[in-house]
This record gives C-alpha cells, structure tokens and sequence, in this order.
C-alpha cells in the first residue's frame, strides 16, 4: 500500500469527495454541494493547506485525510489540524488508518509544524491509543459534544 499527496494522484480526486461528501457534509447537514467538494479537493496541494492525502494500490483508493488549517471556528488558536479521516469500511482494522496517520504527521512536522490537531465527536478512544493528547470538550455553532486532541509533530 502506497500513501502519497491527493495532487499526485489526480485520478482518485472524485472518489475522495464523495467519500468525503457522504460521510462528513451530508451527515452533518451541510448545505454544501458534491461539485463544492469535487472542486476543493481538486485545489488540494502538497505545500500549503489544505492538503490531502491517500491510501491505495493497484488503482484502487482506501481511504483519505487531510491537512487543514482551521477545522474548529470556535478554537482558531489551534493550527493545523488533521481533519476528514476516512477509511472505506472493507479496510477498516488493517492499518490503513494508523499509516495516514503517521504520514499526516511527517507531512505537517516537514512544513515546520510543532503540532497538529484533531476534533471528533466519537472516536476519541482511538486517538487517546495512538498517542493523541486530549485537550478538552466543547461544543460548536450545533452544540455538539467535540473533543479536541494534540499530537507533536516531532
């Protein structure tokens, strides 16, 4: 499995979205349209955010995360941040996450980052056992229930 920048690998621009669009804007009630998603992924780079990454092999793309930063209006001291981890399901619990990951953090620590941060609103657990430092619990403009987590980069 390779995981390499979503602007070296152009041809999985679409599946990224609508990974990207199913899981995180339709569930959060975004009014944000597919073709809005399509064409921030197309402007994704390997130099400033927001940039993305992927996880594939032969032709075949199994999962994303990006780069971004500001993923918290309500925290904008806190940047970059990982934001939009997804894994197809079939590839779930075999590593796949755990590498994009790893690379997100060599990629922020390269770009002279000190540390990179996360929110989730129900996969704490996971972060807290790969290392991720829990910050603290707020809520947002939709009163959710948010952890925010720290790593350092070095």
């Amino acid at each position: 499995m390779k995981i390499d920048l979503l602007a070296n690998q152009q041809q999985f621009i679409n599946e990224v979205s609508e990974m990207v669009y199913k899981e995180f804007v339709v569930k959060a009630g975004s009014e944000m349209e597919f073709k809005d998603v399509v064409h921030y992924f197309s402007n994704t780079t390997d130099y400033s955010f927001p940039i993305t990454l992927v996880a594939f092999e032969n032709g075949e793309c199994f999962g994303t995360v990006s780069i971004v930063e500001n993923d918290l209006k309500v925290r904008n001291m806190y940047k970059p941040w990982l934001a939009s981890l997804y894994i197809k399901p079939e590839y779930r619990g075999k590593g796949v996450g755990k590498m994009l990951i790893d690379k997100t953090i060599s990629v922020a620590s390269e770009l002279g980052c000190n540390e990179l941060y996360l929110r989730t609103e129900g996969a704490s657990d996971y972060y807290r056992n790969r290392g991720w430092s829990y910050l603290e619990t707020i809520s947002d403009e939709k009163y959710e229930r948010i952890d925010v987590f720290k790593i350092n980069c070095e």
